[in-house]
Formats: C-alpha cells, structure tokens, sequence
C-alpha cells in the first residue's frame, strides 16, 4: 500500500512558495463541482454546433458523452477554425531532458523519486552538445526539461540551459517544477519565452492520492504556475491534465476553464494546450489510460479548439505515428520530431532513464515529410528575436 504523508496538506502553500492574490483556482474548482456531462442530449449538441462563438456552457457540452456521435461534425468545424486561425502551418520541435533528478513520489512517473532508475544531469559541455545536434536538423523551437528537483537541477542551472540553447534556437519552452514569479522572470530573461506545467488531475482528491510526498504535493502551488510565469513576464503558457489519471472529461473541462479564465485576465499571452494520455514508463509496463482511446482524445483536442480557437495544440510522440499524422492541421498545430526521453541521447545513448515510453519515433525529417504529405507546411521558426 502506498504510504502518502498526511503532514502535509496538499491544499496549503509550504514556506518560500509564492502565494498570488487569484480567484482562478476556486472558479475552476466550482465550474468542475458543477459539471454534470450526463444530461446532456443529441440536441444540445447540434444546438452548439450551429453557433459562431462557444461560451464555456457549450464547451461543456462538447465534451460530453453526447457530443461522442458528432465526432465528425466537430472535425469539420474545427478544420476551419484551425485553418482560419493558422492557415495550413504546423510547427515542429524536439524536447531535450537536461536531468531526470526529481524529488516527488507521484504514483504515476517514471521520474517518481521512489523509482530505482538511472539518474543523470547533462553538464554544460553535454548541454551544448546535444543543441547543436538538434538544431543541425533545422529545427529552431526547444522544449528543454528536468526531473523536478531543486536541489539537482536549480534555477541558475536551468538558466545556463537556456542561455546555451539561446545561441541555436528562437524558441525556447521550459517543462520544470513550478518556480515563483521572480525566478520565471530570471528564466525570462535568459531567454525563455514559453511555460508549460499540467496539473496532471484537477480533482483535489485524486491530486492527493497521486502525489505521495514532495513539492509537488502542493495542489495550489502547481495550479497558479501559469499564472506567475506571466506575472514573471513570459510570453505564452500551456495547459493540461494527464488524461486517464482521473475522469477525463472533467479533467479537460478544467485544463480549458483554466485556459479560458488566463486569457480573459491576461489577453496579451500565448495560450496552449498538450494533450497526454498516461503511458507505460520502467518497471510499471500497464500504465495505461483508463477510457481514454484515441476517438476520446480527438473528441478532447476538438472541444479545444472549437472552445479557444486561437490556442496552440500540441501533440507529442505519446501517440502513434498515424494518430499524430490525422490530427495536426485538423486539431494540433504543433507537433514533436526526433524525440528522445532520456537524459540526452540525441546523438549517442541517454545519459539517464526515460520518463516514459513514446509511441512515435519518427525523424525530424520523417516528421516533415508526414506533414508534407498531408498538404500543410512545417514550420521551424515563427518568432524572431530582433
């Protein structure tokens, strides 16, 4: 039995951690106690489907049981809010695990600290290697990410990352633990333009049964990320629930709710979603999602983007070749290429253990060419530093 550390009370902020005056977290808790998707009908569905504009009534609706039938109604208009908003443009970018340290006990990760894998941290020298290497195949957008663990991958570590890939690359995307608002205006400054944390459950319960012991264990904290990294002056944010950990429709009327209330109290950033399903990872091969197949996660990423239709989608190598093939251009906007998920590994072996198994690993250039295919233009750099 798992052993979780009731000292700790998951929905109270620890010393050093930033608490921001927000009423986001309590809107989103409500909306989701609030939710009921059973009772909705075939009706309200086609009703929603007529509109121009989706409140977030109606993406509740859209991500209902009933909605399920319409799968192919909400692609077509999807398709067009996809196309009238970023054309027939995908952009491509790799992640780069610079450490796979971490210091919470989530039941779920690979990275879980109680898992007996092999740990490494990139040095500087590593570091650089692998961004050249990366960005030999064209690619100009980085993901760079850490094990969650201060004490083995700190903020000034992470910022000479950032620096490093700041000499190869126009964007740069960091995946981390969460930081307080002056630590992501540090990164800010060392050049990252991108944050992206997913609060994995929103359902407090879950939360609590999921995350043992750790930093992590502190719901709040996890959930005002975004915010603060926007406070901290970055450019965009992304959003999402690992789907599967909990009741996915839920969790996604939640990462959306969360999304849309950013964007009304901050218009000025760049909202995203990523979409993972739970995947099997080092000694825990059945990590698989609960009732979340493909046509579930479709159905998730087109009440997305049906509901902000000028958020990003991101759709990474956790899914097959052939599903990531069908939903960029229709869904996704963003897609990942020569994907590693250990520690390095790029160019040679990775340095440490992956975090979990992808589905797809395709080349960069086997990504582009897919995406060729399909009669829509890769893209490798959309921002310029001037």
């Amino acid at each position: 039995m798992k052993k979780i550390n009731r000292t700790v009370n998951p929905m109270e902020y620890q010393e050093n951690m930033d608490a921001i005056d927000s009423d986001i977290m309590d809107k989103v808790l409500q909306a989701v106690s609030d939710y009921d998707y059973t009772k909705y009908t075939a009706s309200d569905v086609r009703r929603v489907l007529s509109k121009d504009h989706i409140l977030p009534e109606d993406y509740a609706v859209l991500l209902s049981p009933a909605a399920f039938p319409f799968l192919e109604e909400m692609a077509q208009k999807a398709l067009l809010e996809t196309r009238k908003h970023f054309g027939n443009s995908v952009a491509m970018f790799t992640p780069l695990y610079i450490a796979n340290y971490c210091e919470n006990n989530c039941v779920y990760c690979g990275f879980n600290c109680k898992n007996k894998i092999h740990r490494a941290r990139l040095t500087y020298e590593e570091i650089d290697h692998e961004l050249s290497v990366i960005a030999s195949t064209g690619l100009k957008d980085i993901l760079i990410l850490t094990g969650e663990s201060r004490h083995m991958s700190d903020v000034p570590y992470i910022g000479e990352a950032i620096k490093l890939a700041r000499k190869y690359f126009s964007t740069i995307s960091i995946e981390i633990y969460p930081l307080n608002v002056d630590e992501y205006r540090y990164l800010h400054e060392c050049g990252a333009d991108f944050v992206c944390v997913y609060q994995e459950t929103y359902n407090p319960d879950k939360y609590e049964q999921m995350h043992l012991s750790g930093p992590k264990r502190i719901f709040p904290y996890r959930f005002n990320a975004q915010e603060r990294a926007l406070m901290g002056g970055m450019r965009g944010v992304a959003f999402g629930a690992l789907l599967g950990l909990d009741d996915f429709r839920k969790d996604a009327f939640a990462a959306g709710m969360h999304a849309y209330l950013i964007q009304k109290k901050y218009p000025h950033a760049e909202i995203s979603f990523s979409t993972p399903r739970l995947r099997p990872y080092i000694n825990n091969a059945d990590n698989n999602p609960n009732d979340v197949h493909e046509p579930q996660l479709l159905q998730v990423m087109l009440a997305y983007r049906l509901f902000l239709p000028y958020a990003g989608i991101t759709i990474s190598t956790r899914e097959r070749a052939g599903f990531r093939d069908h939903v960029i251009g229709l869904a996704a906007t963003k897609i990942s290429a020569g994907v590693s998920v250990g520690v390095g590994g790029h160019e040679e072996e990775a340095k440490g253990d992956e975090q979990f198994e992808i589905s797809d690993p395709r080349s960069v250039r086997e990504v582009h060419d897919a995406v060729v295919a399909h009669g829509l233009q890769p893209v490798y750099t959309d921002y310029l530093w001037v």
